[in-house]
């Protein structure tokens, strides 16, 4: 292979390099164990240095290369696509070369390799499509995991692919874990207890600016940014413009707040000829190339997302402004929706954001909290596979034959929730089988190169539109476009065909990559020109039916019919709501493409939809349809509902009323009932209410075999005491003929002959000594026994029941009825309180009796007159 010298000045670079220092080690390590994890700061040469080193461009040191050393192939993985262009096109120059040579790159929709490349940087995503065709990598002699720190989820399964490779099939395979942080022990123990090599960046001190808004800013939610936060974020980059000297690099969550935050800047006449750049993996790319080349001396303002942390360099910054915020993904797998969603960056971003300003010199940080808030940012970003969907990743581990997931490396196990949501969808799209093992669909799905909802939507879309347009819409759910081109999918199709911006050329390639791969896996070849597709009759969709289409087979389970205006009802239960402005509120059916649900909203937002009609509803969620006998409890009629009803989903499409409903079903409706609306169902008279107290007295003093008669307790043996009843009753009128003590009966204890000592153990009146029969309240925590204290002169004793174990509690009554005393102890009544109850109301009752010695006395009901 030809080699050539780089000018003078990309040796020096190539020798100031500080990762340099920790090469010797890192060799021995490779050959020793075959595999290593190198902890290198941002900026010290591990993602440039090290893999032309491993590859034998750099073989005798830095800056140069020897006729005699050995070329190796190194494949690079990078988490994204900006950060594999940029480390593929610094190596080349470091090389004096161009990139496609020897050193080149691969992302989705772009290659800039050859037969030449020895060094070639991928995306994570291209590694894992490569290893599922050619687990051996063949020709590749070492894999370089960069920024796995990051914990991203491609990231972590390519890991545990290469780790199985290295077991099974190639042990000479060498791998390397590159983190920008310290924290690699997990990593070390997963490569076999691989040596850890750390190499010492050089660091200049960073001063750290806390700069909190001085009102009070809403918590970030969902995708939602308080705009009062964007507006300080903005002051603080024109304060820190004032202040400092070089350029600004300002960490933002997303797209949009970097174009709200640059409109709020005012461009370079409001910031003294400053340039405002904007980077992110949606940046047309000459935008970033510049961006990464330097300045030119005019002052920039780089606005980023958290690509810029750690996987890329930004010559000349001094000074970082860190807005707090990240995006991470988030899946309710009961609803169905994913989406990223803003939260607070954890402190390790924290840190890798502030390591920006020092890279060159001495620089300053602006962080827009407040120094106290600190301690409460998480530790570490949370690993993707613990929070996304894993629905890409369960067809990857089906594909690599383990459905499962058990056997594979990785550092954090799936969700076991989370995995058996994505292996409904797989097994809903006929990506795999019962057993979760790949169909030879789900194989041509994976090898799509698109999340497998939409190598679904692909396939059998093709077949109905046309490859080309399937391929066009397809493109545009991969990436969403700009909020300026609606919320119309078919609208923003035709705005993608006619936009010259930056992401219609995205998408247009995009769209080009899959109507290739498609026609790959397919085994068809390439439309004639002019043609939509092979398919007969796939051109006659209007592109508005076409968009609806494809988007529905996407996500069948967000088609929606209409409930009112503006509101939907998802086919998963979920209900839906477009924005006022939206050309969308007449349609009777939709097909959700893009949704998010707030934090504090009953209804998901839709951001992206298109309009279908209920034959396209049927035909993309046929998986969802049913139709069946619906026997149940309806809160609104709160009575039974009985109908034959055909639904899609949660959406009703027809129904009709049963004459003859299952009694089975009707009892269970039934039962729902009196579990929604309470015992009230049925006919309780004061004897039925009094008879269940004191069963549930006895039950809680004498336990079994007295039954509890909670409502649960009711519910759950409402068999054994409503079973003749239940079981005749076919609606709510004849639950309400149902008397309650007369079934409650059902439940004393017969069997034992407990029964026949209910009114001996808890009786429903007691006899006082006037002879008055006085009902006892059995419904507070003791029974109570309510009477006129003239009717007990002469019992010494409290009465008690439940076989003399529990005293009543006995509230003496007035001769007007009303309550003099409470007493447990009777005799000590008698004894201490009686005099100073007599005292009160002998005066007010002087025609009733009040003897000295109350418990000698003899009990009345009549006043004194009307004694014998």
């Amino acid at each position: 292979m030809t080699r050539t010298d780089a000018p003078a000045a990309r040796t020096d670079a190539l020798h100031r390099l500080p990762v340099r220092a920790a090469l010797p080690a890192l060799a021995r390590a490779l050959d020793d164990h075959g595999a290593a994890v190198l902890c290198a700061p941002p900026g010290t040469g591990k993602t440039t240095l090290v893999p032309l080193v491993l590859a034998g461009l750099a073989a005798d040191g830095p800056g140069t290369s020897s006729p005699s050393a050995p070329v190796r192939r190194v494949v690079v993985a990078e988490p994204r696509r900006i950060a594999a262009r940029a480390a593929a096109r610094r190596m080349a120059w470091l090389l004096g070369e161009e990139v496609g040579g020897r050193v080149g790159f691969t992302v989705r929709g772009e290659r800039r390799a050859g037969p030449a490349t020895v060094v070639e940087v991928v995306t994570t995503g291209v590694l894992l499509q490569r290893l599922q065709r050619d687990p051996e990598l063949a020709g590749v002699d070492t894999v370089v995991l960069d920024e796995c720190h990051e914990r991203h989820l491609d990231a972590d399964t390519a890991a545990a692919f290469l780790l199985d490779v290295r077991a099974a099939l190639r042990p000479e395979l060498r791998l390397v874990a590159a983190s920008a942080t310290t924290d690699a022990e997990g990593w070390a123990h997963l490569l076999g207890d691989a040596p850890v090599v750390e190499a010492q960046g050089v660091s200049h001190p960073v001063e750290v600016v806390w700069a909190p808004p001085r009102r009070p800013v809403r918590p970030p939610h969902g995708m939602r940014v308080d705009p009062a936060l964007l507006e300080h974020v903005a002051a603080v980059v024109r304060r820190a413009m004032d202040e400092r000297e070089g350029d600004v690099l300002c960490f933002l969550p997303g797209v949009g707040e970097i174009g709200r935050v640059a409109g709020l800047l005012g461009g370079a006449g409001a910031l003294g000829g400053a340039e405002v750049l904007q980077v992110h993996g949606r940046a047309p790319a000459a935008v970033q190339d510049a961006v990464l080349a330097g300045g030119s001396g005019t002052r920039r303002v780089v606005l980023a997302t958290s690509v810029a942390e750690s996987s890329l360099t930004v010559p000349g910054v001094r000074v970082v402004v860190d807005a707090g915020l990240a995006r991470e993904p988030r899946t309710d797998h009961a609803r169905g929706l994913s989406a990223l969603t803003t939260v607070r960056a954890s402190r390790a971003s924290a840190r890798q954001r502030a390591g920006r300003a020092g890279r060159e010199a001495p620089g300053a940080v602006y962080r827009c909290w407040a120094e106290a808030d600190e301690t409460r940012l998480p530790a570490f970003p949370a690993a993707e596979i613990t929070v996304a969907d894993l629905t890409a990743f369960a067809l990857q581990a089906a594909c690599w034959g383990d459905p499962a997931a058990s056997s594979l490396a990785l550092l954090d196990a799936p969700p076991a929730g989370a995995l058996g949501a994505a292996r409904a969808v797989l097994t809903a799209t006929g990506a795999v089988d019962a057993e979760g093992r790949p169909t030879d669909r789900g194989r041509r799905m994976a090898r799509l190169g698109v999340h497998p909802r939409l190598a679904r939507a692909l396939l059998d879309g093709a077949r109905e539109v046309g490859a080309r347009r399937a391929a066009e819409i397809v493109a545009l759910l991969s990436e969403e476009p700009p909020r300026e081109y609606g919320d119309d999918l078919a609208a923003a199709w035709r705005s993608a065909r006619r936009g010259g911006d930056a992401y219609g050329a995205r998408w247009r390639a995009e769209a080009r990559r899959l109507e290739g791969s498609l026609r790959v896996v397919t085994g068809e070849t390439a439309a004639p020109a002019g043609r939509t597709g092979d398919t007969p009759g796939a051109g006659a969709l209007t592109d508005d039916a076409a968009a609806g289409l494809v988007a529905a087979l996407a996500f069948p389970e967000r088609v929606a019919r209409a409930r009112g205006e503006g509101a939907y009802l998802m086919v998963s239960g979920t209900g839906a709501e477009l924005g006022d402005a939206s050309r969308l509120r007449s349609a009777p059916w939709l097909a959700v493409a893009v949704a998010d649900r707030p934090v504090t909203a009953a209804s998901a937002r839709v951001r992206l939809g298109a309009v279908i009609d209920e034959d396209t509803a049927r035909a993309a969620a046929g998986a969802l349809l049913a139709e069946g006998e619906e026997v149940r409890w309806s809160a609104e009629r709160r009575d039974v509902v009985a109908r034959r009803v055909a639904r899609l989903g949660a959406v009703e499409l027809a129904s009709s009323p049963l004459s003859a409903p299952d009694p089975g079903l009707v009892r269970a409706a039934l039962l729902e009932g009196l579990r929604a609306e309470g015992w009230g169902l049925l006919r309780w008279g004061a004897d039925a209410a009094a008879l269940r107290q004191r069963l549930a007295f006895l039950h809680r003093e004498l336990g079994e075999p007295w039954p509890d008669v909670s409502d649960a307790a009711l519910l759950e043996r409402a068999g054994d005491w409503l079973g003749a009843e239940l079981d005749r009753a076919r609606r709510r009128a004849d639950l309400e003929r149902v008397d309650a003590g007369t079934a409650l009966r059902g439940l004393l204890p017969w069997a034992t002959g407990e029964a026949a000592r209910l009114d001996e153990l808890a009786p429903e009146r007691l006899e006082v000594p006037s002879g008055s029969r006085i009902r006892i309240d059995y419904g507070g925590e003791q029974p109570v026994l309510a009477v006129k204290l003239q009717e007990l002169f002469g019992l010494e004793e409290t009465p008690r029941v439940a076989g003399g174990r529990v005293p009543v509690l006995v509230h003496l009554l007035s001769p007007a009825g009303r309550p003099a005393a409470v007493t447990a102890d009777l005799a000590s009544f008698w004894k201490d309180g009686y005099r100073s109850v007599r005292a009160e109301l002998r005066g007010r009752y002087p025609r009733h009796p009040w003897p000295e010695d109350p418990s000698t006395a003899t009990a009345t009901r009549r006043t004194n007159t009307r004694r014998p």
